[in-house]
């Protein structure tokens, strides 16, 4: 990004000037963020927000899509039976019922990016991460601890859900702990970490993607538990 403004988006420039560290650039009378280690050279990324009706920023500086105080950004996903969502204590709280979930409501990329979120089950038993994303013009669903608590995998890959095909892992998980996710998109490939382990590598190329009728409301990014009460943080997202 050049000197010029974006408007709803704060840009910092830093250099060293007579040994000092100056703040230059869009929105200078902000109070800068932390410098990181690495020297006066190292470039320091801030985070923004998308703003609604504006474009997702075409460079790749990280998007927080969740504040911590507001579901700004965000609708509570239409599902029958759904329970009550709120946010508290930093995170969105999707509470039991037979699906809840939040749908993302401005621009975002389709296609060579990357989500990190952070996800725990609160309670219940069935999955507490149904993570819908586009990729390219078609949806898929990355489902975290359904069909009875353990079931990790793509939902659906040549018509075949997350139980049923080569992306299908169980996994142990625990109530009440902070799970973090890493989802990448890639013209011929999808990518899921949890923690530290990558729990998805799988080439897309010629294959048919789509997701079950029951998360359609999703689209084209969104996140529900089933009967199950959930909590998200921290989630962001960026162009590769």
């Amino acid at each position: 990004m050049n000197a010029a403004c974006r408007r709803g988006t704060i840009f910092y420039q830093f250099m060293v000037v007579g040994g000092a560290l100056v703040l230059t650039g869009c929105g200078a009378h902000h109070a800068p963020p932390s410098p990181v280690a690495g020297g006066a050279n190292t470039a320091l990324t801030t985070m923004v927000s998308p703003v609604a009706g504006k474009p997702f920023p075409t460079n790749k500086t990280e998007v927080s899509l969740f504040d911590g105080k507001t579901l700004t950004g965000w609708r509570v996903t239409d599902f029958a039976g759904t329970g009550g969502v709120r946010v508290e204590d930093g995170r969105i709280l999707l509470e039991m019922g037979v699906m809840t979930g939040v749908t993302w409501t401005n621009d975002l990329p389709r296609i060579n990016y990357e989500l990190n979120l952070e996800t725990m089950r609160v309670e219940g038993s069935d999955f507490f991460c149904g993570l819908t994303f586009p990729v390219g013009e078609d949806p898929c669903s990355f489902i975290i601890g359904g069909w009875g608590g353990g079931v990790v995998g793509l939902s659906s890959l040549d018509g075949e859900d997350a139980a049923n095909n080569e992306t299908t892992q169980n996994l142990s998980f625990e109530n009440r702990r902070w799970y973090k996710v890493r989802l990448r998109v890639l013209p011929d490939k999808i990518q899921v970490w949890i923690d530290d382990d990558k729990v998805v590598d799988v080439a897309t190329t010629g294959r048919r993607l789509s997701i079950r009728t029951e998360v359609e409301l999703s689209r084209p990014l969104g996140i529900a538990t089933w009967s199950t009460t959930g909590a998200l943080r921290n989630i962001r997202l960026r162009r590769l």
